[in-house]
């Protein structure tokens, strides 16, 4: 029935269903939990952890000093572990503020030597999940990226597709049912060593404010082992959407699904929403939840438009926003940064950001952010010079004239007008600022946009 709503035959899908041959490739070892604490295995998860760095969990203990920790106590660790003795520590709460104003997003700090097990974990549990999970996902997986998931996104467009139901799970981490979490693993880990272990880690607890939290419902979202559990939860949807012969993108918890026409799509937001809260025991932000044209959703920071007959990518008005906060942040002059620091602090957000948004045409919109960080950039040295002599001296150094410098240092105009204007463009030039190590996002994005 959904396939005639979408105008497609069955086999015109292009995320097929994973056949249970395919399922059944990767067995569960009986040694898994053997293999999970094997001497190789967990060196390489120290490495993994120790090159992650990462802050201190409820035990003070950084990764600096985990070295001297696993050599004197990795054997009792390993046979604690063995023995099902091993009783994993609380996880450290911290929030991190979300873009939404009064909205924070809640992460758990585990103690470094849970992140090791963790990590160990994720190594083994990996491979054996790897061949179950669906092409249509790409959230924490090995060689695939957000750049994919967009990629796919765009295929589906083109194919005609320009219907998109964009699906909102409401704090997805805090609410993952653990019971339900635990029966889909245990469906593919036979070791029920292995599976204890995970539930140990999901019942850990959490300290707030020195106040020890139980953890009966989600699961800690900032250790190893969460995107790997939310992915193994969340393929059950992917299973169902692949049943149904839906085109999809997932990406973690956040999930595209294209239809052909309004009505298909309605129809497939209503019966999947069910799906998720009776068959998963997820919630459904049902606020957030929208049907609308592909060219009206946001995406991964990404919005979508059609030129020539294409889907092509633009940057999303918000993540523009965002985007120019952070640069406010970076050339505001309370920030106390320096004048060598500050433009190696705004060259790293640079390129990040370029990095992560090449795939959107953005040329004109990069070269006004430039011109608008240029001028907060010289408002930020006409603030330092400060007084009337220093202004007038550090013009004549920049290469303005006595008398137009004299006259230019004594202007009332306010900072911002000051900083656009002809004098100071003259005085603190764009090759300039290079020189002082700025990196501009025309500049960056030239090199690398993918074309």
């Amino acid at each position: 029935m959904v396939l005639a709503e979408q105008g497609e035959r069955p086999e015109a899908s292009s995320a097929q269903g994973i056949t249970p041959a395919e399922s059944a490739s990767v067995q569960c070892p009986a040694d898994l939990l053997e293999r999970i604490v094997d001497k190789g295995n967990m060196r390489h998860a120290y490495g993994k952890v120790q090159a992650n760095k990462g802050a201190a969990g409820i035990d003070k203990m950084g990764v600096a000093e985990m070295r001297d920790y696993f050599k004197q106590h990795s054997d009792e660790l390993f046979d604690q572990i063995k023995q099902g003795k091993y009783a994993p520590s609380p996880v450290l709460r911290v929030e991190i503020p979300k873009k939404e104003k009064g909205r924070v997003r809640k992460l758990g700090i585990p103690t470094v030597v849970d992140r090791v097990v963790q990590q160990a974990i994720v190594a083994q549990l990996t491979p054996l999940f790897e061949p179950k999970f669906s092409d249509s996902s790409y959230g924490f997986r090995p060689k695939r990226s957000a750049h994919d998931a967009l990629r796919a996104c765009k295929r589906h467009i083109d194919a005609g597709y320009g219907w998109a139901v964009d699906m909102d799970l409401e704090k997805f981490f805090d609410t993952v049912c653990q019971s339900k979490l635990i029966q889909i693993l245990s469906e593919t880990v036979t070791d029920g060593r292995v599976v204890s272990l995970v539930h140990k880690y999901l019942n850990a607890g959490v300290m707030v404010g020195g106040d020890l939290e139980e953890t009966r419902a989600g699961m800690p979202q900032g250790g190893p082992l969460s995107p790997l559990l939310s992915n193994i939860m969340l393929n059950e949807l992917d299973r169902e959407l692949e049943r149904r012969g839906h085109r999809f993108v997932r990406y973690a918890d956040d999930c595209m699904i294209f239809c052909r026409s309004k009505r298909a799509a309605e129809r497939v937001c209503e019966s999947i929403v069910g799906f998720i809260e009776k068959k998963l025991f997820l919630k459904v932000n049902r606020d957030k939840t929208d049907v609308a044209r592909f060219n009206e959703v946001k995406y991964l920071g990404y919005a979508f438009y059609r030129s020539k007959g294409e889907c092509r990518f633009r940057v999303h008005p918000k993540s523009v926003k965002a985007m120019k906060e952070r640069i406010k942040e970076l050339t505001a002059r309370s920030n106390a940064m320096s004048n060598e620091y500050r433009p190696r602090a705004a060259t790293w957000f640079v390129r990040g950001w370029v990095n992560y948004f090449k795939l959107a045409d953005m040329k004109k919109l990069l070269q006004g952010i430039d011109k608008w960080m240029r001028r907060r950039i010289r408002m930020v040295y006409w603030k330092q010079w400060r007084r009337i002599r220093t202004r007038f001296k550090m013009l004549q150094r920049c290469g303005i004239e006595k008398g137009k410098a004299w006259e230019f240092a004594n202007t009332r105009k306010s900072y911002w007008r000051t900083a656009g204007s002809a004098i100071m463009q003259r005085a603190v030039g764009t090759q300039q600022l290079r020189r002082k190590g700025y990196l501009f996002f025309s500049d960056y994005y030239g090199q690398v946009h993918a074309r």
